[in-house]
């Protein structure tokens, strides 16, 4: 009875494990191992150590084994940086992990030397570390080969499943088995017990006890003459049943910056990533890399600059890509429109200086969604196509393209591509089950005949193994299956261009919302804040250093070296909160550093800026500076005072004023009892429950109420089980299980004006206390609620709810320059599944007439569903990091009620005002006035950036239409200073300098400089 396929494919199996048996032809021990200086003996655990230990050895290879033969099996218990020294050669270096263990060796002799850490790829601890492998190898090659090609036959035949060229495969590979003389069953063994071969991870292998003797030279021969023999067939087959489908490969290894490690880790994976790279292309001289960062390469820079300088030369060779054009692969929900511009500058700049490059394509692989801004801000930095991967794990709509393009907020378009490999997304292998499906899976085929492939395990794994690259080679003679090719991304891109019908592309407009992960806008809410604080201190910093310099102060140097620190920590893995403790106590501190620097900057600059202003009779002066592009009222705090006159200082503006003649704006009350509070001004009656909600909130200016139900209310949301994503997802029914916090422990009025006027409530929940003060400024048009959060409970999502009085099908949150509008419905299931969105400093709802608005200065997480707007305040997860959230966080928000939508009712720039206080300094005989050294005019537009350019003496000023409108601008400036001509964000000539005016959504920057 003739056997089915399946019971075919199953003894083909069982047979090339057989064959693998003889892969190994000699092996020989290396003893005498010292660890830090102590002997180590194999098989002995790492003595006490403080990581990185090292791990020192010498081992010669027996004189009758041929070098090319020869191999080095390592596994000292952790991730390493191997070194090997071997006479004549000098040493060369490698990444060892449980991917790389087997290593060419060149000569006889070699000295091995280490740097281990006790941990596995994705920052696994090795609790009980231990010399698990030490031994020269002598490899069959030829058993080698054949035993790959086999296990790649059978491997096609399972993926392709019923395909007609199936049994033809399987008669093959069974002509090449039946080929070869075995050896005797009663031949010579060893006698001694053999580690399983390299292959056993991905290979099913028996355990083997004893290891038969190597082949004999006809056994050998026949293993080569089986292969041959196999490879004919295959090529055979091949114009019978050729390729299907193409893919560009491309060698990558994914290596977030920070995650289940500290960054320190994160550098030394880095090192013995990169240092494997190079040696194989020694090995394969096909074999083309990328990997992208600026980062990672000023950091190794730093910590290896042979390193830096091989690399150096293999991007000259064209066959190591340095891609992605950006300083790290950041989130793009969170950061501020010119955190992403200074993400494509500063990368950009680092690349070109680094490496004489450019980089046309952004590599985002892992972030969680994409902001709408990104097209434009690529397009102005010379990236025209964009690459991801996370689009595909949506948890609810199927992402509609795979080749398309992405049109941002503005209309700017970039080439768009993502894949669908089911086996480890972008940390792809080469195997049939993966680039079938990737091929299959791919959509725009339509339209294009190839898409990519990246392969290489990331994160630790080390990238790409010699085995990949040998399948690759194998799989060209493969029928039925994508032909593969090595291939540059950039190359890739351009390739679509030329041979594509990229006029026939599909579209996606906007935003790239994933279905997922939506508490990462959440989870680590100090990080979150003092991202903000950053930004906001660093842009103020540059606005009021240039200010200061067109009144004549010196020009201030750059902030690159803060901003770093800041565009390092807005990684997709840090700013999200998706990291473990140790990420979190790094990012604070460096995110405090380069708040600070801001504010150190912005001292210095003031101190600058009051030197150049005429001297005058005021003994008590104050110098106010508007670092924003709109009016602001006059409303600051000096050392605990409050001062709120009925007083506008201009945008841009620089006020002189008399502090003593300063006076309160007029209309301020308040009053407080157990059954009931109030706060007023001129703009605002807020009454206050005795359960600490918001009552009553009664916009005089239109004489209308605000809310539609108790404004304020704080809701608890206890996980109902653990979640696999702790700290990245909010799941759907989140709420199913929410319970409103009605409890209100204390309350008191604590400030009773003239400026301002202040209610303190109290409440607890189990552990945690949660203390807010609502404040009223005399003349402020928003109510601010200042939130300090003493929290100590585990896996709640804490929100706040506000119902408004207005019926609107979409609310509109504030994105990186400009706002994104989501629906206020759950009609279908693309509106069902934004039941959690990002938002910057505002979220409005907003009618014919009226709106209300929920600003904040440091929160992310928003909702908007019928007329109630929400606000999450703190996630509180225990996976990674169990102290997630835990101790002190402070932060405000603030509800506004306004006249017209939220662009004619000034929402922007009340977020604005909350986010970045006016800047005051006091000074002593300086005559009261009023300076404006830069004035814009026309269109309502929003600052980006007032900066000191990247090179040369000139200052560059970015402006952006922040709504969706257009029109004119005039731009007024000093008689000694001239605006030049429109600039990229690399500072460079825009190509086309059409009038001052500004585009829906568009980002424009110019020169500054000084008038000849």
């Amino acid at each position: 009875m003739s056997l089915s396929v399946a019971q075919r494919l199953h003894r083909l199996d069982a047979r090339i494990a057989e064959i693998l048996c003889w892969r190994e032809r000699e092996t020989e021990p290396i003893a005498d191992w010292r660890c830090d200086g102590r002997p180590l003996s194999l098989g002995d655990p790492w003595p006490p150590h403080d990581a990185p230990v090292v791990f020192t050895a010498a081992a010669e290879v027996p004189a009758h084994w041929p070098l090319g033969e020869a191999r080095l099996r390592l596994d000292v218990g952790g991730e390493s940086l191997l070194t090997l020294d071997e006479d004549g050669f000098g040493p060369a270096s490698f990444g060892l992990d449980p991917n790389h263990q087997e290593f060419p060796l060149q000569a006889r002799r070699v000295r091995i030397e280490t740097e281990s850490v006790p941990r596995l790829p994705f920052g696994e601890p090795v609790h009980h570390p231990r010399l698990a492998e030490a031994r020269l190898v002598w490899v069959d090659l030829a058993v080698h080969r054949l035993a790959l090609l086999l296990r790649q036959v059978w491997e096609t035949a399972q993926a392709l499943e019923d395909h007609e060229v199936v049994p033809h495969l399987v008669a093959a590979a069974e002509t090449a088995l039946w080929s070869l003389e075995w050896p005797s069953a009663t031949g010579s063994y060893l006698g001694r017990t053999a580690p399983l071969p390299q292959q056993q991870k991905i290979w099913r292998l028996p355990a083997l006890e004893a290891r038969p003797a190597a082949l004999g030279e006809a056994e050998r021969q026949s293993v080569v003459a089986a292969h041959d023999g196999l490879v004919a067939a295959l090529q055979a087959l091949q114009q019978r049943f050729p390729p299907q489908g193409r893919l560009a490969i491309t060698g990558h290894a994914h290596i977030d910056l920070a995650w289940l490690w500290p960054y320190a880790e994160t550098r030394r994976k880095a090192r013995r990533t990169f240092h494997t790279a190079l040696r194989l292309m020694e090995q394969f001289p096909d074999f083309v890399f990328n990997q992208s960062t600026a980062a990672y390469y000023a950091q190794i820079e730093q910590d290896d600059p042979a390193l830096f300088t091989a690399i150096r030369a293999r991007v000259a060779e064209g066959r190591w890509e340095t891609i992605g054009g950006l300083w790290v692969e950041p989130d793009t929900n969170m950061p501020t429109g010119e955190s992403l511009a200074r993400q494509v500058l500063y990368g950009q700049r680092y690349f070109e200086q680094a490496f004489g490059v450019r980089h046309s394509v952004c590599w985002l692989p892992d972030c969680f969604g994409f902001s709408a801004a990104l097209p434009q801000l690529l397009r102005q930095g010379g990236i025209d196509s964009f690459f991801t991967i996370k689009v595909n794990w949506s948890e609810t709509n199927r992402f509609p393209h795979d080749l398309f393009h992405w049109e941002g907020l503005d209309g700017s378009r970039v080439l768009a591509h993502t894949f669908d490999n089911p086996i480890q997304g972008y940390n792809g292998t080469i195997r049939a089950d993966c680039v079938l499906p990737t091929w299959r899976n791919f959509r725009g085929k339509t339209v294009h005949d190839e898409s990519l492939l990246a392969i290489g395990f990331g994160d630790g794994g080390g990238g790409v193994t010699p085995e990949m690259l040998e399948r690759q080679a194998q799989l060209a003679d493969f029928p039925a299956l994508p032909a593969l090719r090595p291939a540059r991304v950039e190359e890739f891109y351009a390739r679509i261009r030329q041979r594509a019908a990229v006029e026939e592309l599909p579209v996606w407009l906007g935003e790239i919302y994933l279905e997922l992960h939506r508490a990462t806008l959440t989870s680590q809410g100090r990080t979150k804040r003092l991202n903000r604080q950053a930004e906001r201190a660093l842009l103020a910093a540059e606005s009021v250093g240039s200010l200061a310099v067109l009144l004549g102060a010196p020009r201030f140097a750059s902030l690159e070296p803060a901003w770093r620190g800041l565009l390092k920590n807005q990684f997709h893995d840090i700013l999200p909160g998706s990291s473990i403790r140790e990420v979190y106590e790094d990012a604070e501190r460096e995110l405090t550093a380069a708040r600070d620097a801001g504010l150190d900057r912005q001292a210095e600059a003031m101190r600058a800026l009051a030197a150049t202003l005429p001297a005058g009779g005021t003994a008590d002066a104050l110098v106010v500076v508007n670092p924003d592009l709109s009016p602001r009222p006059l409303r600051l705090e000096l050392e605990g005072e409050a001062i709120a006159p009925d007083l506008t200082v201009p945008p841009l503006g620089i006020v002189v004023l008399d502090r003593a003649a300063l006076r309160p704006a007029p209309g301020l009350s308040a009053s407080w009892s157990t059954t009931g509070s109030r706060l007023e001004n001129r703009f605002l009656r807020v009454e206050i429950g005795a359960d600490g909600t918001i009552a009553r909130l009664l916009h005089k200016p239109g004489g209308r109420d605000a809310l539609a139900g108790r404004g304020n209310q704080l809701w608890l949301y206890p996980a109902d089980k653990p979640r696999s994503w702790d700290a990245w997802d909010v799941e759907a029914d989140y709420d199913r299980q929410g319970f409103e916090l009605t409890g209100l422990e204390e309350s008191e009025l604590v400030e009773d004006g003239p400026d301002r006027a202040a209610l303190r409530l109290v409440r607890r929940y189990r552990d945690s206390t949660i203390t807010q003060t609502l404040t009223l400024w005399a003349n402020s048009p928003r109510l601010d609620i200042h939130a300090r959060l003493d929290w100590h409970d585990r896996r709640v999502l804490l929100r706040a709810l506000v119902p408004v009085a207005v019926r609107a099908e979409t609310a509109s949150f504030e994105c990186a320059f400009g706002v994104v509008r989501r629906p206020t419905h759950r009609n279908t299931s693309w509106d069902q599944a934004k039941f959690e969105v990002p938002g910057h400093r505002f979220a409005d709802l907003s009618e014919p007439g009226f709106g209300v608005a929920l600003l904040n200065d440091g929160k992310y997480g928003h909702s908007a569903l019928g007329n109630v707007l929400g606000l999450s305040l703190l996630r509180a997860p225990i996976y990674p990091d169990p102290l997630a959230d835990e101790g002190v966080q402070e932060f405000t928000y603030a509800i506004l009620p306004h006249e017209g939508d939220w662009h004619e009712g000034g929402v922007r720039e009340a977020a604005e005002d909350l986010n970045q206080p006016l800047l005051a300094l006091p000074a002593r005989n300086l005559a009261a006035g009023l300076h404006t050294p830069l004035m814009v005019s026309g269109i309502k537009a929003g600052l980006a950036a007032f900066k000191p350019a990247e090179e040369g003496e000139d200052l560059v000023l970015r402006l952006y239409e922040p709504a969706g409108g257009r029109g004119s601008l005039a731009i007024t400036l000093p008689e000694s200073w001239q605006l030049g001509e429109a600039v990229t964000l690399l500072e460079e000539p825009a190509g086309r300098d059409r009038a001052h005016d500004l585009e829906p959504f568009e980002v424009r920057s110019w020169r500054v400089r000084a008038a000849r």
